[in-house]
């Protein structure tokens, strides 16, 4: 069944965050929804979500700001202000019944009543929290979405079990609104786009279906379930970080089918299903993080209509324009004042000037499927430019969705050590900006970004982001444990928090706080060639396994340095297995073969094309050929999705090659050209026979 929406705008209020948006239960199944109160200024709005007593509409409002919840009824009346006296502000919020489920960074609380009932220490950041329905299931079971790709399911105080996922997942939802039939069937939606729904059941997890975004759209940021399509079953809907808004149904296997999207500026933080604009119109209402509250309507744009009612409409609409310029021409008119304010009391002695203050909403994040990293920025008035900056090399890839006017400025490296300046010069009405950047491993610093939205007086806000010294690896729950190990053991007069520093600076995705408990082990896997880390440490001790002889060679190189700057004496042990280089080759081996014979199919383009166009078709080419010039547009444009992808893989066999004599004590860097004339006439065998021999 073919879904239309049309969009309507109906108010903006401030940036707004993740999940603070909801419908009051409407009195009847199509009636319209209006706003009653509204509450003055206060603290930033964390979360809110709907409660009240099981089985009964949930009409009271619960709101989260800093450490403090506060509820309201459905009329405004504030009927309730807990101050649970949490050390950090609240990040995730679900109410159910008298339960309330209570998370900040690391730390989840349970409260019956405003009672502290059960308390729990993530091993990693908390992105949301919910609880399976009580009234369908024996016991309370809440379950944490956490930074590190897992789903942690709780009893009490006590973790039951840990689900993987496919991604961090940043949001939770009940399945069809109230777990299926079981009330086990829970919903999530991941940092990289992704959905599932898994089984939660008191033993073992059962995955029942995902979603692989294969289209390569934003996280999702808020779903919900509803009946848009209005064929009796509720449908889901989904809003991610890049403004695209889904609506999926589901087929007779009780699987998602993509019924409609469409894609707005900017981020869409909260998503619910109801009727706001007109009785008997079901619609899509959502909020933008600039504060948007938008509505995606059936109701159809033009109506088939009478003369008398038409009539009545074309006056109706005017009435609305006249009310809305003048509207316009008193906001506009109050802007000229407080502009000339301001110029006087910057003239006047003393001068007074204010830089205005404006929200970013920024987002640096790790892609496995092509080895970069995303940076999103995003303002809540339009972006004049964004100045990018950094102190160590790295590629600004394309981004299909970019349309800003990118320029690159030469600098003197040794004088600034600016290796990369660029500067984006954004089209008017531009409030959210993508780039993709590829670091090169063992290459570590700082990525700055310079944002200054179109507003004056000119202001600007700098952000930093680590690019860190494994910055392609990511974080993995299991591995290979018959892969050939390298192994790097460092002892010394050094605490556990000190070494959990040292791996917090080396690579990604591992908490900041170091984990409970005297010793932890992490995995993680390089995304670019398939390599595996282990990395096992407790005080006095770390110890650093991996079947990449480079990884162990950086590892060394910046965990000495560190250890240096903090005047510690570290004693560095190293067992090197030379099989582990030959694996390694054999792990980059289709990657390379992969790349050269790409690289040569897109030489060969011009050529074919020049041919068919001489001899009017490609019909006496050879089948090879011919499949070149059918697949040319997808070829090239592989090609330019990864510049010097290539060169990223010689460059890798170069350092396996220097790495491997490292160890030994030899310096082979004269060797180096010699092996790039083997690379550039690629055979594996000459290549693993010219490191065996050398």
């Amino acid at each position: 069944m073919e879904l239309t929406l049309n969009r309507s705008d109906y108010l903006q209020v401030g940036v707004t965050s993740q999940k603070t948006m909801k419908l009051l239960p409407a009195s009847g199944r199509r009636a319209t929804q209006k706003p009653v109160f509204k509450t003055l200024p206060g603290l930033k709005i964390a979360r809110l979500e709907l409660g009240g007593a099981l089985n009964a509409p949930q009409e009271k409002i619960f709101v989260a700001t800093g450490s403090e919840i506060r509820g309201f009824t459905k009329r405004g009346k504030q009927f309730l202000s807990f101050e649970t006296n949490l050390t950090e502000s609240i990040k995730a919020m679900y109410v159910s019944g008298s339960d309330l489920f209570l998370c900040a960074s690391y730390i989840y609380n349970h409260y019956c009543d405003c009672k502290d009932q059960h308390y729990y220490l993530s091993g990693d950041k908390i992105n949301d929290v919910i609880c399976l329905p009580v009234e369908k299931l024996p016991c309370i079971i809440p379950i944490l979405a956490c930074q590190d790709r897992v789903l942690r399911v709780l009893q009490g105080s006590d973790m039951m079990y840990e689900v993987e996922v496919p991604g961090p997942p940043t949001v939770l939802a009940l399945h069809n609104g109230n777990g299926g039939e079981s009330g086990e069937d829970l919903l999530f939606g991941t940092s990289d786009g992704k959905l599932g729904i898994i089984q939660i059941t008191t033993s073992n997890p059962v995955h029942k279906w995902e979603l692989r975004n294969e289209k390569k759209r934003g996280g999702v940021l808020c779903v919900d379930y509803f009946d848009i399509v209005g064929d009796g079953v509720k449908d889901l809907l989904v809003g991610r970080d890049d403004g695209v808004v889904e609506v999926y149904g589901f087929d007779a296997a009780n699987e998602p089918v993509l019924r409609f999207d469409q894609a707005l500026s900017e981020s869409v933080t909260s998503i619910q299903g109801g009727c706001v604009g007109k009785d008997g119109y079901d619609e899509i209402v959502l909020t933008t993080y600039s504060g948007w509250i938008t509505g995606l309507t059936t109701e159809p744009v033009h109506k088939e209509s009478g003369p008398g009612e038409e009539l009545k409409i074309n006056q109706e609409m005017q009435n609305k324009i006249a009310s809305l310029r003048s509207d316009l021409e008193h906001l506009q008119l109050k802007v000229i004042q407080e502009r000339e304010r301001y110029q006087q009391s910057s003239q006047s002695s003393p001068a007074i000037s204010a830089a205005p203050s404006f929200s970013v909403n920024d987002k640096f994040t790790f892609d496995k499927d092509d080895a970069s990293y995303s940076l999103i920025l995003e303002v809540q008035t339009a972006i004049d430019n964004v100045m990018v900056q950094s102190d160590v090399p790295v590629d600004l890839l394309d981004v299909d969705k970019n349309s800003a006017v990118v320029s690159f400025s030469n600098s003197d490296l040794e004088a600034n050590e600016n290796f990369l300046l660029a500067t984006y010069r954004c089209q008017a009405n531009t409030t959210r900006l993508e780039l993709k950047i590829r670091s090169i491993e063992g290459q570590y610093g700082t990525l700055q970004a310079y944002v200054t939205p179109r507003i004056q007086p000119k202001t600007c806000q700098v952000r930093q982001y680590q690019i860190k010294p494994l910055s392609l690896h990511q974080r993995t729950h299991f591995i290979d444990h018959d892969r050939p190990m390298n192994t790097l053991t460092l002892t010394g007069q050094f605490s556990f928090a000190e070494v959990h520093s040292w791996v917090v600076f080396c690579l990604p995705e591992v908490p900041e706080k170091a984990p409970a408990g005297e010793c932890v082990t992490f995995y993680f896997q390089n995304t670019f060639l398939d390599t595996q880390l282990e990395s096992t440490y407790r005080k006095g001790e770390g110890i650093f396994k991996s079947d990449n002889i480079s990884t162990i060679s950086i590892l060394k190189d910046v965990l000495s340095k560190e250890a240096t700057k903090r005047k510690i004496n570290l004693n560095i042990a190293y067992e090197i297995n030379e099989v582990s280089v030959n694996h390694t080759l054999k792990l980059i081996h289709p990657k390379l073969e992969y790349q050269l014979l790409l690289a040569k199919k897109v030489q060969l383009i011009d050529a074919l094309k020049e041919l068919q166009l001489h001899e009017g078709n490609a019909d006496f080419l050879i089948p090879e050929y011919r499949c070149i010039l059918e697949e040319a547009d997808r070829l090239q444009e592989e090609y330019k999705r990864q510049p010097a992808h290539l060169e990223r893989l010689y460059g890798m066999i170069t350092d396996l090659f220097i790495d491997k004599f490292k160890f030994k004590g030899t310096n082979v860097k004269t060797r180096v050209p010699l092996l790039l004339e083997i690379l550039d006439s690629y055979d594996h065998n000459a290549l693993v026979a010219f490191f065996d021999a050398a």
